[in-house]
């Protein structure tokens, strides 16, 4: 067995499990470990009600839910809303700022209408608003947002989607497009002329600082979008021409998202407000200052890897954000603005997780499967004494020494089954006791503790790592995992009561050999490899995915057309068995549904089925009973989940 410590250490408990899964440093106080070993969350900040997750997962099964599942606690988005709200209005109440701050919720994070309708409704005491970047997004948002709810629209925008912004700010909204480039500024004056109309707007400034970060190109002077100084000076000298620089409402920086150094956001907040006060100066009636996005989440990596950890948090954020404009206005004695952030990933990372149960085990150290084989070459019984040997001690050198013997034999057996002077027998036989040798000095040597820990012992780490075979696809559910190796935590949500005693890598389903997770958060760090249960065969073993409820869901593909998967909603109320209710069930996308969207039309394919049928009944193949029955079960699975079932049969 692939022990990960030694089999006699101390007792183990649930605060070890919390400790080895790190949900103090990624679970930002909504989840832990509960006295049953189960993964449990609170999702409400503030409250002590605490939901335990297996219970929401078996209540959904008994719904008529299936697996995979997405569970999303509502309750959490809520939360985040309010939290990050408040920490700017003690920022603002503690620096006497002379301003407010309005959070805006860029949609492309996640446009799901549960998750935006959450973030408006938890964010009506804020005056919390929309950002939108697409076509399809404005369309989304306008009926969303009332005559107070600022809307910003960023991105690329044609003349279609600035009339419709328009004719919002002609009813009263308050639609704000934001310049990228000059000719969307053309655009919208022309417009305005033949409208006779003033439009509103804002423009996203080009700055000389960088982000910190995967995504730090989104800043800086060669960043995709924004205005350079010179264009700006530009915009403002033709609305002054025209008398029109109230217009200007709002000015909008971005650094990409994630911003891993605190002090890249300062530097670019104080370079932006400069700019607010020339503007200021000038005498154009500048409203708004858009720090953008980036309020990164700490996905539980370490930080020699940025892209999943943060050196922040959420009040040293706002702090940052309030001190800096403050020092800038207060220098250059012009009004403070009203401060906005786009904060997307930071207020729905945490709200849902993915529910994968393990479907089987491929384990490279199996047991021996027979007894020496008769007349067995003598390469055979060397094998076999390695692991006797190995067995019987527990000196380093020896272990090292057994397990170079093992691998000299093993490679001697490979060229004598190639040339056919090994038996079936013979092959399984060193097969198994080459890894059962492996098992044996690896357990040694991690008892042992060694610092550094030998070559040897990594390279067994590597090759003694069992494969979870679980129920999703990577490149739907988590896609950032494989497009840009994001970390996300991954830990059972029951059992950790018990010592995890498996080093194991979590596969999918797909055919793809990309379709697996290869990188954990574990300890205080990032591992290759994740502790996990020894499966038992039909005993659920389901698995978390965390922080998946950003951009996910959004970006997955259907590789192997395996797409969206079932989904409940959960809110917690204590007053409800276990803490909870489950407010909506959605299923995912049926076979037949997926296969509509790649031209597999269900009608077509029955069509097909029945007379391929038909044609075997008539040749005599089949009875028409059993073609009956072929029939109808193909039929029915064109109404099911494109994932596996988890059934056991018996």
């Amino acid at each position: 067995m692939t022990d990960l410590t030694a089999k006699n250490g101390p007792k183990w408990t649930v605060e070890d499990a919390q400790e080895l899964y790190a949900l103090d440093t990624w679970g930002d106080g909504f989840f832990s470990i509960n006295d049953k070993g189960h993964v449990s969350v609170r999702p409400i900040e503030g409250q002590d009600i605490s939901v335990d997750l297996i219970d929401v997962v078996e209540e959904a099964l008994q719904e008529g839910s299936t697996l995979p599942l997405l569970v999303r606690f509502q309750d959490i988005i809520s939360s985040r809303v309010k939290k990050l709200n408040r920490k700017f209005r003690e920022a603002i109440e503690a620096a006497e700022y002379e301003g407010r701050y309005r959070s805006i919720f860029p949609i492309k994070v996640n446009q799901l209408h549960e998750v935006v309708a959450e973030v408006l409704d938890a964010g009506k005491e804020f005056d919390i608003g929309l950002e939108c970047g697409s076509k399809a997004e404005l369309m989304a948002a306008l009926p969303l947002v009332g005559c107070e709810t600022l809307l910003l629209c960023n991105g690329v925008k044609d003349h279609v989607m600035l009339t419709m912004m328009l004719n919002a700010q002609q009813m009263g909204q308050q639609v704000i497009p934001i310049i990228e480039k000059y000719s969307e500024f053309d655009q919208l004056m022309i417009l305005g002329e033949q409208r006779q109309q003033a439009p509103r707007l804002g423009v996203r400034v080009k700055l000389n600082t960088r982000g910190a970060g995967r995504w730090f190109e989104s800043g800086g002077s060669r960043s995709k979008f924004g205005l350079t100084i010179p264009e700006l000076v530009r915009l403002v000298s033709e609305l002054e021409k025209k008398n029109m620089q109230n217009s200007l409402e709002l000015l909008h920086f971005h650094l990409g998202s994630q911003i891993s150094d605190i002090q890249v956001l300062r530097a670019a907040v104080k370079e932006i407000t400069h700019i607010y006060a020339e503007l200021i100066k000038r005498g154009v009636a500048v409203r708004f200052l858009d720090v953008g996005g980036g309020l990164g989440v700490n996905y539980g990596g370490d930080y020699d890897n940025p892209e999943s950890s943060i050196n922040y948090g959420l009040r040293e954020y706002a702090n940052v954000v309030v001190y800096a404009v403050k020092e800038i206005c207060d220098e250059r004695g012009v009004p403070c603005p009203t401060l906005l952030s786009e904060s997307g990933r930071a207020l729905t990372a945490h709200h849902s997780m993915l529910v994968i149960p393990v479907l089987g085990v491929h384990r490279p150290d199996s047991p021996p499967v027979n007894d020496l084989p008769p007349d067995s070459p003598s390469v055979v019984a060397r094998m076999e004494t390695s692991y006797q040997e190995a067995c019987a001690t527990d000196v380093t050198g020896i272990l090292l020494e057994c397990y170079h013997d093992a691998q000299e034999a093993r490679q001697e057996a490979d060229q004598m089954a190639r040339l056919g002077y090994l038996t079936l027998d013979q092959m399984a036989h060193t097969e198994s006791m080459y890894w059962s040798t492996c098992r044996e000095v690896l357990r040694k040597l991690i008892a042992a503790d060694l610092t550094p820990p030998p070559n040897e012992q990594l390279e067994l780490e590597e090759q003694l790592t069992d494969l979870y075979l679980c129920d999703f696809s990577v490149f739907h559910s988590i896609i950032d995992h494989w497009a840009i190796e994001q970390v996300f935590p991954v830990l059972p949500l029951h059992k950790h009561t018990q010592r995890p005693e498996r080093r194991a890598q979590v596969v999918d389903l797909t055919c793809d050999s990309d379709g697996k997770i290869d990188q954990y958060v574990v300890g205080s760090g990032n591992t290759s490899w994740l502790p996990l249960h020894k499966h038992q065969h039909g005993e659920p073993y389901y698995i978390g995915i965390f922080l998946v409820g950003a951009y996910q869901e959004i970006l997955g593909d259907a590789h192997n057309l395996l797409g969206r998967v079932d989904e409940v909603h959960v809110y917690a109320r204590e007053d409800e068995t276990g803490n909870f209710w489950i407010e909506e069930t959605l299923k995912g996308i049926s076979t037949k549904d997926m296969l509509n969207q790649v031209q597999y039309f269900p009608n077509d394919l029955d069509r097909r089925m029945t007379e391929l049928v038909r044609k075997q009944i008539n040749a005599g193949v089949i009875k028409p009973a059993e073609g009956t029955r072929i029939l109808n079960n193909y039929t029915k699975r064109l109404e099911e989940s494109t994932y596996c079932t988890t059934e056991v049969v018996r």
